[in-house]
């Protein structure tokens, strides 16, 4: 169907990770995490992937992104969409569909989101999503249902004819369930909006073994350029979890929350960053060692407009004329922005955020020193699901974004 007047979208994604309790539908902890493990292989391609064309767009930019974040917000808008706009979505998501089908899609987005927020965990997961509606949109009532059962969709009304007050309302809601942590995320709004979908993770979690901040001292960290910049270093020794990968020339440390939720830092040899980009793998996160470790406390915030990268990826359709979002409305609609916001902190005690090769080991009397005076990728995931909560790249400690 062609357009010549269509409704606006509006796709808003928020992630970051904080300190709050899940609101989800609690599962017990031994359910089983099969429906959510189905999702694992496309979910953690598509977060590699972003993370490629994000880094490409700017080497030199701090990266900060939550994967499933992006994924289940597009897997929701899914279930509004038929025809190229489907295909391509779940084409960019990673998802055969000859392996997978819809419904186990949203099955497994509905068992990961309940399991990750179950009240029993050690460390703090809250997800959640509201549509804002048109005043007077009225939505089809398969399109609630839907998203209601399987993502505990929100639904608010709002008056977009009056932008300024909608994004008041929007943007209050949004710093409210982010405990503060994101403010003024929505902007430029058009009176012709009808819809704004506000995806949001929070995550807190505690190292298990925390660094002691007496150690905490001001190292070098060394840009890309070869300046040097001095950065509070956090100091630790003992067992970790550590392999170097002869083939990336790049070294992986584990380091533990409590509960099951880990967090990955991956030290590329000096200009071997973009190597790793495109090779990198979480297969190879395998083996142990004993180093002593150096890290660098940050606070790093980064935001995106998605939709040229999307579109580069494969979602192409919904931001079009040719958009096929029938199943929300059964008005013509497309959409105009997705916007992904996520912030993290790293510190003595664990993280805040508000967002093969050959395996060497090495053997030594000595412990090691590992020092991350570079620039380097972190990961967050929860293991008990393969999931990647969030990805990064430290360029510089001093930048936030």
């Amino acid at each position: 169907i062609r357009m010549n007047s269509a409704i606006f979208l509006c796709l808003v994604l928020v992630g970051l990770c904080s300190v709050t309790h899940g609101h989800h539908v609690p599962v017990e902890l031994n359910s089983t995490a099969a429906p959510a493990l189905k999702l694992s292989p496309a979910n953690t391609h598509f977060g590699l992937e972003l993370l490629r064309q994000i880094s490409s767009a700017s080497p030199s930019k701090n990266v900060i992104f939550s994967p499933i974040c992006i994924s289940s917000a597009m897997a929701l808008l899914v279930m509004g969409t038929n025809s190229d706009s489907r295909t391509q979505i779940l084409d960019t998501l990673g998802f055969n569909m000859t392996d997978i089908q819809e419904k186990e899609i949203h099955d497994g987005f509905h068992n990961l989101f309940a399991l990750l927020t179950h009240p029993d965990n050690l460390f703090h997961l809250d997800i959640g999503e509201a549509l804002f509606v048109k005043e007077s949109l009225q939505l089809l009532q398969k399109f609630l249902d839907d998203v209601h059962a399987y993502y505990d969709t929100e639904i608010l009304t709002s008056n977009f004819q009056e932008p300024a007050e909608a994004e008041k309302q929007i943007n209050s809601y949004v710093e409210k369930k982010t405990q503060g942590k994101i403010t003024n995320l929505v902007k430029g709004l058009s009176p012709e909006t009808a819809l704004v979908l506000v995806n949001y993770i929070i995550f807190g979690g505690a190292w298990k073994k925390p660094f002691d901040s007496k150690f905490t001292t001001e190292k070098d960290f060394i840009l890309a350029d070869g300046t040097k910049v001095k950065v509070p270093m956090m100091a630790g020794s003992g067992w970790f979890h550590y392999l170097f990968d002869e083939e990336l020339s790049c070294t992986v440390l584990q380091l533990d929350y409590n509960g099951s939720a880990i967090a990955y830092f991956v030290l590329p040899d000096a200009g071997k960053m973009e190597q790793l980009e495109k090779a990198l793998s979480m297969d190879i996160l395998v083996k142990w060692a004993q180093p002593q470790v150096f890290l660098p406390k940050f606070n790093i915030s980064s935001s995106y407009e998605l939709k040229e990268i999307l579109s580069k990826m494969g979602i192409t359709d919904i931001f079009t004329d040719r958009a096929d979002l029938s199943g929300i409305t059964g008005q013509p609609l497309k959409v105009t922005k997705i916007s992904h916001r996520a912030v993290v902190t790293v510190d003595e005690s664990g993280t805040e955020a508000a967002a093969a090769g050959a395996i060497e080991m090495i053997p030594m009397s000595i412990p090691p020193t590992l020092s991350f005076h570079h620039e380097f990728l972190f990961l967050i995931m929860h293991p008990d699901t393969r999931s990647l909560l969030f990805i990064g790249k430290m360029v510089n400690p001093e930048n936030e974004a």
